[in-house]
């Protein structure tokens, strides 16, 4: 299992400021945001990706997949084959999608069925270009928020052209146990986020509903020891995507980044002994 560090929240890092963090953590490569304000984008991806792949690669690093937008949907959207063609190029196996959001408004398997129009459509056109595309358990009602949503989008497409992406936060979020939502998507499953959730009980109404901050990797009620274990007893070998999108003070982030990497890097160790 490759352990890699999501981007997102470091996009004023050049390429070779990257490879430098990635080699002081001790991971093993990056979860590329190719979102626009990075250092790979939209409108330069065809060239700066597989630079980027050659960067991280000449230093003993990798890039197993990226992220894009959080609007990339629709798989006959402009740019969606230049980016295929990029990652493709770039020897980059896996691209996250966005979301699809949940219209309570609208007929559910109604959603269902042109998600999974959608998704059937990226499988063809992914491997197409030999990649993959992969779905992220998301709450905040996006379509497939947990595993067992997700099988509702995923069962019976063809797993080598779209993959199911977990969220350890966002499962836990959901109260969705992360060995019931493996085996609910163990032939789809290509990628793991990791992240930790603190749910907490807020007063409204004179009720209650819960609350979800993300915190620190040990500091929420992810039970992340039970799922390397899961992962290492599945032979995994797939990438897991630290996320850092933990909420500190800007001026401990950085501190914070290497905390996060240190746990996980520690806990692969102790569970799956690399």
């Amino acid at each position: 299992m490759k352990l890699i560090l999501f981007s997102k929240m470091l996009k004023d890092c050049s390429i070779d400021e990257l490879a430098d963090l990635a080699e002081r953590l001790g991971i093993d490569g990056y979860d590329l945001a190719v979102r626009p304000g990075h250092p790979v984008h939209p409108g330069n991806v065809g060239e700066a990706l597989p630079q980027a792949a050659a960067t991280l690669r000449a230093r003993g690093l990798d890039i197993p997949m990226i992220t894009a937008n959080t609007d990339l949907v629709d798989p006959t959207a402009a740019g969606v084959d230049p980016l295929l063609a990029a990652i493709a190029s770039a020897g980059v196996p896996r691209v996250k999608l966005g979301y699809f959001k949940l219209d309570l408004s609208s007929d559910y398997w109604a959603a269902v069925d042109d998600c999974r129009a959608k998704l059937a459509a990226w499988s063809t056109k992914a491997q197409s270009h030999g990649v993959q595309v992969v779905y992220h358990t998301h709450s905040n009602r996006c379509m497939g928020l947990n595993s067992g949503m997700l099988a509702h989008l995923l069962r019976g497409l063809d797993a080598r052209g779209v993959g199911a992406y977990l969220d350890t936060g966002h499962l836990t979020g959901e109260g969705e146990e992360f060995a019931v939502a493996v085996a609910m998507q163990k032939e789809h499953l290509s990628a793991v986020s990791l992240k930790d959730f603190l749910l907490q009980r807020e007063p409204v109404n004179g009720h209650g509903r819960k609350t979800r901050h993300v915190v620190e990797a040990g500091l929420g009620m992810t039970d992340f020891t039970a799922a390397f274990e899961c992962l290492h007893a599945m032979d995994y070998t797939g990438p897991a995507s630290i996320h850092c999108e933990f909420d500190v003070d800007k001026g401990d982030f950085a501190a914070a980044v290497e905390r996060e990497a240190a746990f996980f890097v520690a806990l692969r160790r102790g569970v799956f002994g690399i």
